[in-house]
């Protein structure tokens, strides 16, 4: 509703205008005779199904012979975008040197890029090096094929753009606003003829890129599901100590098991939207969990992962539906306008569903009698938080089946896990946020003996289910009152020595001080010494040196902006200035 606040179809018989659109406020209308309204939509409202075999009468003697789509809109710029279509950039090279081997490929653009491939042109033969989104994190990714490129094969590269969101021309550039295109290859060639640094800027003629493989056509989409894992997947690495089991035989050869697309599946249409979690009832049937219309856009959370469109209201669709299946037929339909933004969903023993939803930082408990009973209610609703009652992006939900404790992967924002009881009362969590209480705990415990160290490590991160509803150090509370009593008692000779002995040393500081200051009046001169603080500051953040200026190796793909400017990668080739001659 933010871009089309509503719209009415009309039935006309002669409309004002047989192509395109027009402003159909003050100056024209819909139709230049009698407007038949047919449907209308507003605020973000569900599809309407009609009744088996009833249909609009359209055609003939109804006078309805065109169709009319006048729309409000919320915000009159998403009107004026007309550029959705897809644009290329093509660049083409005959290699002039001695054998190249490439092993790592790298795309880039701005915001427009939808996809970059590069490819190796021999005797008219495409082979590809490297394809991907530059939308993705961009770092070296291995070459598709194994290839090399000798002299005379053609490099060639194409870059596709959407100007979608765009109402003027966007220029190549060096800042955000432009764009750009890059493919990169890293390669390796015998050290005799090794050539360090290629470069090729050559527009590619027509004619070449006719031939072009269609796939160098097809954006990569990107979901803003991928987005977020990618940006944990690249959060900093902590060691882990991780106890596994062997695997068993039957596990390890079902790796390399073929999986192949059932494409008559499922027999009849499934209305879903966003599938965001699958599982499985003990009887075999599946479980599907979806947004409806409800999409995870750009705009759906803030940095603080805060949810923005709660005016949407819940879904109003069924958001878990059980399917047959083998022919695909849903047998159960539920969670109509409970969910804002599903995510994840699994059953326990008992068929139960534990789902998540992202928007409402909430676990629920859910009967799976269809009646969208709530057994149990975790986390606040539209509140995100690292405590013990609030989750931040929850997940996903695994339940143990024999002691029924509960563990939430929690979730975007937090990357812990935690543990729960069946009843719903925190047991202990691990993760990110853990990382100082562990750390806290490595000392030997009474519990455990010196050499254990790791055991201590194992223990602290899942406690035992006789000790879960005690505060975290409850354990040690008696035996550090006692080291404190025992310290404090140790603890007075200590001091009484310690300033004894400082005491003469701080008098002979205040005299020497004394005696330099009274010289330095005597002679009004200055100090012979000082302390030069300039090497102390120079490793400090926002301090510059002199004579260092930054080297990188970015080909002037600059992208600065006013609001970010840290999205640079800034071509210079520049070295410190020669040094002065004494006088």
């Amino acid at each position: 509703m933010d871009t089309a606040h509503h719209m009415i179809l009309y039935g006309c018989q002669t409309p004002y205008a047989t192509q395109g659109y027009w402003d159909c406020g003050k100056e024209l209308g819909t139709c230049r005779d009698q407007a038949k309204i047919m449907y209308a939509w507003a605020r973000n409202a569900p599809p309407t199904k009609l009744p088996k075999d009833v249909g609009f009468k359209v055609g003939g003697d109804t006078r309805i012979n065109y169709f009319v789509l006048q729309i409000h809109y919320g915000d009159v710029k998403n009107f004026r975008d007309h550029h959705r279509d897809f644009t290329n950039a093509d660049i083409a090279c005959t290699y002039p040197s001695s054998p190249m081997y490439p092993f790592a490929f790298r795309t880039h653009t701005h915001s427009l890029g939808k996809v970059v491939s590069g490819y190796r042109v021999r005797n008219g033969q495409w082979t590809q090096i490297g394809r991907q989104s530059p939308l993705l994190p961009q770092a070296f990714y291995p070459v598709t094929n194994t290839i090399d490129v000798r002299n005379g094969d053609i490099l060639a590269a194409r870059c596709v753009f959407t100007g979608e969101g765009r109402t003027t021309i966007t220029q190549i550039g060096g800042t955000s606003s432009d764009e750009m295109c890059n493919f990169y290859i890293m390669y390796y060639m015998d050290n005799t003829h090794a050539v360090p640094y290629m470069n090729c800027g050559d527009d590619g003629s027509s004619e070449l890129f006719r031939n072009i493989p269609s796939e160098a056509n097809i954006p990569i989409p990107v979901t803003p599901d991928h987005m977020m894992s990618m940006k944990h997947e690249s959060a900093p690495h902590k060691d882990v100590v991780e106890l596994q089991e062997p695997k068993r035989e039957e596990e390890v050869l079902d790796q390399g098991a073929h999986l192949v697309e059932v494409s008559d599946w499922p027999e009849a249409g499934l209305q879903l939207g966003q599938v965001s979690g699958l599982a499985l009832k003990s009887n075999g049937d599946l479980i599907i969990f979806h947004r409806g219309d409800h999409i995870w856009g750009i705009n759906s959370f803030n940095f603080n992962g805060v949810y923005q469109q709660k005016d949407l209201g819940p879904i109003q669709q069924s958001t878990i539906m059980v399917v047959d299946p083998v022919k695909g037929k849903v047998l159960k339909a539920s969670g109509r306008n409970m969910f804002y933004m599903p995510h994840g969903i699994t059953t326990d023993k008992d068929d139960n569903y534990w789902v998540t939803d992202v928007a409402l930082h909430q676990v629920f408990k859910l009967s799976s009698d269809g009646k969208d009973r709530q057994l149990l209610v975790l986390g606040e609703a539209f509140e995100p938080g690292s405590d013990k009652k609030h989750f931040c992006q929850p997940t996903d939900v695994a339940v143990d089946p024999v002691t029924g404790n509960v563990y939430v992967s929690d979730g975007y924002c937090n990357s812990r896990i935690l543990k729960i009881s069946p009843e719903g009362k925190y047991i202990s969590h691990w993760g990110a946020e853990t990382e100082t209480f562990v750390q806290a705990n490595l000392k030997p415990l009474p519990k455990f003996p010196a050499q254990h160290p790791v055991a201590a490590v194992q223990k602290t991160q899942e406690p035992s289910q006789k000790q879960d509803q005690q505060p975290l150090a409850a354990p040690e509370e008696k035996q550090t009152t006692k080291t404190a009593a025992n310290q404090s008692a140790q603890g007075v000779p200590t001091a009484i020595i310690t300033t004894l002995l400082l005491v003469p040393l701080v008098l002979v500081i205040a005299i020497g001080v004394c005696i330099r200051w009274r010289r330095g009046r005597m002679y009004s001169g200055k100090a012979a010494g000082s302390l030069n603080l300039g090497n102390f500051f120079a490793s400090h953040k926002g301090y510059t040196r002199h004579g260092f200026d930054r080297l990188s190796t970015e080909g002037s793909d600059l992208e600065k902006d006013d609001e970010d400017g840290t999205d640079s990668e800034n071509e210079e080739y520049s070295a410190p200035p020669a040094p002065m001659s004494s006088s």
